[in-house]
C-alpha cells in the first residue's frame, strides 16, 4: 500500500500540506525583507490549511508576531502558542476589550473610536496595553481617515496608555510591482508618519516584500505566499510549493457514441473516449467555474475537464492516457507543481488565494515535517 493510499483512508481525496515548506516560504520572506522582522499571517486557518499546525511550524522556524482576522482566531491560536504576540486585523469589537486582553491579544485600532475604547481599557487596568493603530494611505478599506490621523496628530494624547505602538498601513496593488498606487501610499503613510509620535511601522503584505526596502518598516506581514502563491505575478514563482491535492478515480465511463457529459448536458462527446469520474467537487473548493477549463493530472498527464463541476464530482476526458494508469482507484492531482493553486485559480477565473481558503473539511489532511 502506498502512502498516498494509507493516508486517504476512508476518504476520497488527500490533502497534503508541507509543514518544511512554510518555514522555508517565511526564511526566505524574512530574507527579502530583512533586515525587518517577518511576521506570518494566519487568517482564515491558516489560508485553510490548518492554523495549529501552521503556526507552531512557524514558531519553530523563529516567527514572533501572527497576524489573524477574527477575535475567536486569535483566542484559537493563542491556545496553541503561548509566546508569540497575536495580532486582530479586524479591530477591537464593541464592549470586548476583556477579551482580548485575557487572551494576551493585540488589536489593530481601525478607528477613532476603538482607540478611545482600547485606551479606556488600559486606565482601567492601571497598566499600558499595546496595540497596532492602522492608518488608511488609500485601500480605503479598515483604518484611520485622513481627516481622523490629522485629528490624532493634533491631540497625541488621545493614545495615552496605549504602548508600544506600531503604526500599521495595508497596501491596495503590492502584485503590481509598477503600479504608481504603491509609491502614492507609501507617500502618504510617511507624511502621516512626520507628524505623529516615533514608533515602529508595517506596511508590506507578501508582495509588498518585493517592493524593495522602503516597504519593509520594522514589521513585514506576509500571508499568501507563505503557502506557494506567487507574491510575483507574471514573473516565476520564488516561493516552495506548500499544497497537493489528490482524489480518487471512482469509475472509467467507455463513450463509443455521440453523448453529452453531466449537469445541463453541457458538454458532448462526439467520437469514442474514456472519461474518468473522480471524488472532488465544489463542496471542496474546486471552483464550478473551472468546468471546462481547468484539468487534472494523472500519471503524468494532463486530462481536460469535462461537463460541469458537480458538488461532489468531476469528470476528465482520459482517453489518451494509457488503460493500467486510469484506472478506478487511481489518484488524479488536482493541485500540486503542475497545477497550483494559482493556475486553478487562473482556470477558475479567480485568484490563489480563494482556492485555499475554499478547500473542503471532507479531505484526509496529511501533514509533513514541521513541528507536529
Amino acid at each position: 500500500m502506498t502512502s498516498e493510499a494509507a493516508a486517504l483512508g476512508r476518504a476520497g481525496a488527500l490533502l497534503t500540506i508541507d509543514l518544511d515548506a512554510i518555514a522555508e516560504n517565511w526564511r526566505r520572506l524574512r530574507a527579502r525583507g530583512g533586515p525587518a522582522e517577518c511576521g506570518a499571517v494566519l487568517k482564515a486557518d491558516a489560508y485553510g490549511l490548518g492554523a495549529a499546525p501552521v503556526g507552531r511550524g512557524l514558531f519553530a522556524a523563529g516567527a514572533r508576531s501572527f497576524f489573524v482576522a477574527h477575535l475567536d482566531e486569535g483566542i484559537a491560536l493563542r491556545g496553541v502558542l503561548d509566546e508569540p504576540r497575536i495580532v486582530v486585523l479586524n479591530g477591537l469589537l464593541p464592549g470586548l476589550a476583556a477579551d482580548y486582553t485575557a487572551h494576551r491579544l493585540i488589536p489593530a485600532l481601525n478607528d477613532p473610536g476603538q482607540i478611545a475604547a482600547w485606551a479606556g481599557h488600559a486606565r482601567a487596568l492601571g497598566t499600558a496595553l499595546p496595540g497596532f493603530v492602522h492608518l488608511d494611505s488609500g485601500m480605503n478599506r479598515l483604518g484611520l481617515a485622513p481627516e481622523d490621523q490629522e485629528r490624532l496628530a493634533a491631540d497625541p494624547g488621545s493614545l495615552g496608555g496605549i504602548a508600544p505602538i506600531t503604526w500599521m498601513t495595508h497596501l491596495a496593488c503590492a502584485e503590481e510591482a509598477g503600479n504608481p498606487m504603491n509609491r502614492a501610499q507609501l507617500d502618504r503613510f510617511r507624511r502621516a508618519m512626520a507628524t505623529l509620535p516615533e514608533a515602529p511601522v508595517s506596511i508590506a503584505n507578501s508582495s509588498g516584500i518585493f517592493l524593495g526596502r522602503g516597504f519593509h518598516g520594522d514589521l513585514t506581514r506576509p500571508g499568501a505566499a507563505l503557502y506557494g502563491i506567487n507574491p510575483t505575478p507574471g514573473r516565476p514563482n520564488p516561493m516552495a510549493e506548500v499544497v497537493r491535492l489528490q482524489a480518487r478515480i471512482l469509475q472509467i465511463r467507455r463513450v463509443d457514441t455521440p453523448m453529452t457529459v453531466g449537469y445541463g448536458a453541457a458538454h458532448r462527446v462526439e467520437g469514442p473516449a474514456r472519461l474518468a469520474t473522480i471524488a472532488v467537487g465544489y463542496a471542496d473548493g474546486v471552483p464550478r467555474s473551472a468546468s471546462g477549463r481547468g484539468a487534472v493530472r494523472i500519471a503524468g498527464f494532463t486530462a481536460p475537464i469535462t461537463g460541469r463541476i458537480s458538488m461532489d464530482l468531476i469528470t476528465v476526458d482520459v482517453t489518451h492516457i494509457p488503460e493500467p494508469l486510469a484506472a478506478p482507484g487511481a489518484l488524479a492531482e488536482i493541485i500540486g507543481p503542475e497545477l497550483t493553486p494559482d493556475r486553478l485559480g487562473e482556470s477558475a477565473g479567480t485568484i490563489g488565494y480563494e482556492i485555499l481558503t475554499s478547500l473542503g473539511r471532507r479531505y484526509a489532511r496529511r501533514y509533513l515535517g514541521g513541528a507536529e
